[in-house]
């Protein structure tokens, strides 16, 4: 691919999300609105709050992968992976993700494609395992009702009906993964190879052989990895998730403190298990909505909750798109070789 080629498909995706953040600027901006909100101490120092908790989820995610390459990535090298697998996701629709780019990126750093290759598998089934794991502990301390009943609506069944059905994926995705990646990856790779030769599920043969290959070299290397390796690793995925969760707490303590926190909190595990299934780039355009009428019956103006979904965005989606669009185009100048 030429040169050109290679900017043209990093540009073009920022400049559509550029577009996509101001449309959704123009249409959410209502001046009345801001004159809800009292900008006091109080709000200040909850959005600061919330950048220190993104801070801390970046430094969650840079962290694993330092850790899960045993370090031969610096913390600047990791810092960058971890932007731009965070800008492929912003620019891909989460259906899809961007996060599996990081083989990609690991590789430019310095990191032999097959072992990049392996620990994006791996990172994947962390992300996973901490949702599958998360959800139980979270139901443990919050009622289902707080989650799912609060008002018997339409919006809150098909919310439910769509969780359940994705997270149930997901137990079914991680285990997969699980048992491809560290049990028996070449049984999963034959199985997988058999069921996708059914005329229904043919046109997605090769792709799924490209993983089943993937899983069995993974398999390999990852026999070799201590307890230590994996519980570090699965540490820093939590420290990063939790991180993310805790920005709507900070917002929220910021301009509606009189809420639940926990319930709060435990509301962003069904958040983000829902956008994992989101057709928009980064969730875009679907997070906002959702947020807005999810944390609806704990917010008592509407205009508020507006303000605080925005705010959410700004810190976790918007900012990205900017770093991107100043990061990528230099990254891929000094490691292709592409020159102005």
């Amino acid at each position: 691919m030429s040169s050109r080629g290679i900017l043209l498909k990093v540009i073009a995706p920022v400049v559509i999300g550029m577009a996509v953040v101001a449309y959704l600027f123009y249409r959410e901006f209502n001046p009345a609105v801001w004159g809800e909100i009292d900008f006091d101490w109080r709000a200040v120092c909850a959005i600061a709050l919330a950048w220190v908790c993104m801070g801390g989820r970046d430094f969650g995610l840079s962290w694993r992968f330092r850790a899960i390459t045993d370090r031969r990535l610096t913390w600047g090298q990791s810092v960058r992976v971890c932007m731009m697998c965070e800008f492929t996701s912003c620019v891909t629709p989460s259906v899809v993700g961007g996060s599996a780019l990081g083989m990609v990126f690991m590789n430019r750093e310095g990191i032999e494609l097959g072992r990049a290759t392996t620990l994006t598998l791996v990172t994947l089934f962390l992300d996973e395992l901490f949702f599958v794991v998360s959800l139980p502990v979270v139901m443990l301390f919050v009622p289902y009702g707080d989650l799912f009943g609060f008002d018997g609506g339409m919006f809150t069944m098909g919310l439910q009906t769509v969780f359940w059905l994705v997270y149930s994926g997901l137990v079914i995705y991680t285990g997969l993964l699980f048992v491809g990646i560290i049990v028996k990856p070449t049984v999963v790779k034959c199985i997988l190879s058999t069921l996708f030769r059914l005329p229904l599920l043919k046109r997605w043969r090769p792709k799924v052989e490209t993983l089943g290959d993937n899983m069995a070299v993974a398999g390999m290397e990852l026999r070799g990895c201590s307890f230590g390796w994996w519980l570090k690793a699965f540490f820093a995925t939590a420290v990063s998730w939790l991180s993310r969760y805790l920005i709507v707490n900070a917002l929220f303590w910021g301009f509606v403190p009189g809420i639940d926190q926990l319930v709060a909190f435990a509301r962003q595990s069904v958040v983000w298990v829902v956008l994992l299934v989101s057709p928009t780039p980064g969730g875009s355009g679907l997070s906002e909505w959702l947020f807005t009428e999810y944390y609806g019956d704990m917010i008592n103006s509407t205009g508020i909750a507006l303000v605080i979904a925005l705010l959410w965005r700004v810190i976790t989606y918007y900012v990205y798109l900017v770093i991107g669009a100043f990061m990528i185009p230099s990254w891929v100048r000094g490691k292709f070789g592409v020159r102005n």
